[in-house]
């Protein structure tokens, strides 16, 4: 069991023991409650057979007593599902380290196969670099953590979330914390939608006549209802009429206060569980430049960020009641609740409507930080590269983070004198998983990420792959036109800027001479560009290419051997051309021929 494991495994015991002291609690608080609802019928029974006063001061005391209960029942639920999440998060990080299962989810929804890199490398869908990543709960942390593994960042940006990260993966405590909050905040697209949308409509105040009204007509239905009861002044008609003469006022914005509710469900509960991550946020000290400028957003003029999402839970809280008509008619009907109500919606929104995606957003951005936070922390042997200026790039034992540890091959290589490599090898020799590696590592590097090396050094660079290509039957393209359309993609992002290209067994849909041909041309053109990267071939006749460009261009191979009769793969990079073949012998091997 590695490092990581091993804190894994001591946090689930902690909280596993925590778990069941709540239970223990809870069951006693539930018990207490239980004897306590028996007191309150008791004693009223008592008390409306006797009138007697001690009687209707044990009710009272039982039912206060009951209400504190409820209050303590609920914060114990409250603090049983956290500490649930809490269990979750641990067993599945244990699980993921011992290659058990990958419980987390995979991010097949942001899959683009026109994307430069995502799609050819394996970023997206099951197995892939975002599921490996991904410890997000939230619909917007996911949509962050999906745009910063397509987004390069400028090197300063770099450098700032390379020290988030590092200070991220050793709070693991505190990661773990806003984790849980977001698990059991089971928010949504549709919800995040539904509250964007709500920020844009109508803010106008409230009018003086209505506010006027929503203070005035409570104030005479119950002084009038009050006088009525003690003195018995006949006036029932009149108490009958004022409290129509609400629900009237009520009816009248009855419109206007459905508008204001979102439709999903639970939307109070979703923002309570928002104003507790940001509540930690707010609550917490950070060293790094990146930290403090996120936690920043969330100052404002006067209360914190925190403080404003839960004042708005509440009153979503409250105005959801209207959707209960019992509820709802005597609540307006005594004292117009959700007029009031509908004037602090819109106070509310007047004043923040602009800020609560930003603050929203901050809790997506801080959410995608901790979840490279917990890859770094899981993976102690990754390193953050030193970040360059002169297109650049070196890595000592590069390895695909995908690849387990146990099976992990890695290679040292450099594009510095030259800095374009022409690539050989047999089938399953291992090209392609090299060329992924440097491509994955290239995009991490590329976000302040730590990768899958000893040691590095990088120029950031936008990264262009072209590996995976199909052909598109509703478009009524083959797959040799769907790959000239890619090279040409790749080589206009290289006509603009230094870019990191990849290329897989290119033009694979022409004959030989046409696919040679073409294949070197390509090289020639890429290395005028001055892109950096590397080609993988068969086509052994391309390597020659690099004597004509000794200085930009150099061979690279994998080697195959045949050992006791079966081929063997040592999956090592090697100078020079590969020598070896593997086809004819595994066919023979396989009796295909």
């Amino acid at each position: 069991m590695n490092f990581s494991a091993e804190q894994y495994t001591t946090f689930l015991e902690e909280h596993n023991k925590n778990y069941s002291k709540i239970n223990s609690k809870t069951n006693l608080v539930s018990a207490a409650r239980l004897v306590l609802a028996f007191l309150v019928i008791l004693f009223g029974y008592f008390f409306f057979k006797n009138f007697s006063a001690v009687y209707a001061a044990l009710t009272l005391v039982s039912i206060l007593g009951f209400a504190i209960l409820l209050k303590i029942h609920g914060r114990l639920a409250f603090q049983r599902k956290i500490t649930k999440a809490q269990i979750e998060i641990n067993k599945n990080e244990i699980s993921f380290l011992n290659e058990e299962s990958l419980p987390f989810e995979n991010g097949a929804n942001h899959m683009n196969p026109g994307h430069a890199y995502s799609f050819d490398l394996d970023f997206f869908g099951h197995k892939s670099i975002f599921h490996i990543l991904n410890r997000t709960a939230t619909h917007i942390g996911s949509v962050f953590l999906a745009k910063n593994l397509q987004t390069l960042l400028a090197k300063e940006e770099i450098v700032q979330n390379q020290e988030a990260i590092q200070e991220l993966a050793t709070n693991q405590v505190w990661r773990h914390e806003i984790y849980a909050l977001a698990k059991i905040t089971e928010d949504s697209e549709q919800t995040y939608r539904e509250l964007k949308a709500w920020t844009k409509t109508d803010k106008r105040l409230q009018s003086k006549l209505l506010h006027v009204i929503s203070f005035l007509f409570p104030a005479l239905f119950l002084g009038l209802f009050s006088y009525n009861l003690f003195f018995d002044a006949g006036l029932g008609n009149w108490v009958i009429a004022l409290f129509l003469l609400n629900l009237s006022v009520l009816g009248n914005q009855l419109k206007t206060i459905k508008k204001e509710l979102i439709g999903s469900r639970k939307v109070d509960e979703i923002l309570k569980n928002y104003s507790l991550i940001l509540q930690k946020i707010e609550n917490k000290e950070f060293n790094s430049i990146k930290l403090n400028e996120l936690k920043n957003q969330l100052k404002g003029e006067q209360e914190k960020a925190s403080f404003e999402i839960q004042k708005l839970s509440n009153l979503f809280g409250q105005l959801e009641n209207i959707l209960n008509p019992v509820g709802a008619i005597f609540l307006n009907g005594f004292f117009l609740s959700h007029i009031h109500t509908l004037r602090g919606f819109r106070k509310w929104k007047n004043s923040h409507a602009e800020k609560i995606i930003v603050w929203i957003d901050v809790i997506g951005e801080f959410e995608a930080m901790n979840s490279v936070a917990n890859f770094s922390f899981n993976n102690p042997d990754f390193t953050f590269p030193s970040i360059n200026s002169n297109y650049e790039i070196r890595f000592e034992n590069l390895g695909h983070p995908l690849l387990s540890a146990k099976k992990r091959v890695t290679s040292s290589v450099e594009f510095t004198e030259q800095k374009f490599i022409i690539l050989t090898g047999s089938n399953m020799s291992g090209k392609s998983t090299f060329l992924r590696s440097l491509g994955v590592n290239m995009v991490l590097a590329g976000i302040g990420a730590p990768i899958c090396a000893s040691k590095a050094s990088v120029h950031p660079i936008p990264v262009y792959v072209s590996m995976r290509i199909s052909d598109s039957l509703s478009d009524s393209e083959s797959l040799f036109f769907a790959e000239v359309k890619r090279l040409k993609e790749v080589m206009n992002a290289a006509e603009k800027e230094i870019s990191f290209v990849l290329l897989d067994e290119i033009l694979r849909g022409t004959n030989s001479d046409d696919k040679r041909t073409g294949t070197v041309e390509v090289i020639k053109k890429i290395i005028a560009k001055q892109a950096i990267g590397a080609i993988a071939t068969h086509d052994l006749k391309v390597c020659e290419t690099t004597a004509e460009y000794p200085n930009q261009l150099t061979n690279k191979c994998f080697e195959v051997e045949i050992v006791q009769d079966e081929l063997y793969f040592d999956y090592t990079l090697r100078d020079g051309v590969c020598k070896n073949k593997s086809a004819t012998f595994l066919m023979q091997k396989m009796g295909v021929i």
